[in-house]
């Protein structure tokens, strides 16, 4: 019987793999403490853990008609960005996988009417940056699965789908962290202001103080334990665009279970990057 040894939100942001001259570069000088507090995490947390296997929900790989988790003995390559080349360009990886894990976790929504995963070992099946950028990071010699983030997925589709992991490891001899790889709000500056707001602080550079004041309450509530105030004020968040649709730390719930308390512990400051607001926190179980 398998167990989830802990979970974390964590950023993927683009500076977090670009060189430090341009992170400080960005930032009037000084490095973003997302850069330090992610191997702090790994180091303080994910390591000592001893995860046989992490498995990632991805915001940017968007999927529409079904759940979709990736199978793949192992994924190796060269990875560039599509969105950001510029920054992110000829990135090697290399990714052993969990493939049975992946197919017990699709296959426990196979009796269902209401939910659809579908495990994919395609070796032409494209990768994405939030997975990818926390390797140098995050990754020793555990076992790795992407999960991808279903555009026409409400909260309770989210959540069901994180129980059907929870069910999956259950039935395997696993020792399970679940990283939600994504941001909290999730707005951009228009394209002719955008240079003027690559810099960390928040207070001047979130998209609005609006989606400010929610990200720092959704960070409380999270470093309380009180997941049950973040579900109930996703409805509320949406009108702030939370990344994914929030679909990546409501997976993770799932799988934790909604009555979970798991008190969080953050890494690195609450930043800004680009007008999305941006942070790591970690969950002992």
């Amino acid at each position: 019987m398998g167990e989830i040894v802990g979970a974390a939100l964590v950023s993927h942001v683009p500076p977090l793999v670009m060189p430090e001259t341009e992170r400080r570069a960005m930032n009037n000088g000084d490095d973003t403490t997302l850069f330090s507090g992610l191997h702090q995490l790994a180091a303080e947390k994910l390591w000592p853990s001893e995860p046989d296997t992490v498995v990632v929900i991805d915001t940017h790989w968007f999927t529409t008609i079904e759940h979709i988790v990736s199978s793949h003995s192992i994924r190796q390559g060269l990875f560039t960005s599509d969105e950001l080349p510029r920054g992110m360009a000829q990135m090697p990886y290399k990714i052993v996988g969990d493939p049975e894990l992946a197919q017990v976790w699709a296959a426990c929504a196979d009796d269902r009417e209401d939910t659809w995963i579908t495990a994919i070992d395609d070796p032409h099946l494209p990768i994405h940056y939030p997975t990818v950028n926390l390797l140098g990071f995050l990754q020793a010699d555990e076992r790795w699965v992407s999960a991808g983030v279903c555009q026409t997925a409400d909260t309770q589709d989210f959540l069901v789908f994180g129980e059907l992991l929870a069910a999956a490891i259950d039935k395997l001899d696993r020792r399970v962290v679940v990283l939600a790889s994504g941001g909290l709000s999730h707005r951009f500056w228009p394209l002719s202001e955008f240079r003027s707001h690559e810099a960390a602080d928040p207070d001047r550079h979130i998209r609005t103080p609006q989606a400010a004041a929610a990200d720092r309450q959704v960070i409380e509530w999270l470093k309380a334990g009180n997941h049950a105030a973040v579900l109930d004020f996703v409805p509320e968040y949406r009108s702030h665009a939370p990344e994914g649709y929030f679909g990546h730390y409501l997976t993770m719930l799932g799988a934790l279970g909604s009555g979970c308390t798991a008190r969080g512990t953050q890494f690195g400051e609450y930043e800004s990057v680009s007008g999305t607001g941006q942070v790591h926190i970690w969950f002992d179980l």
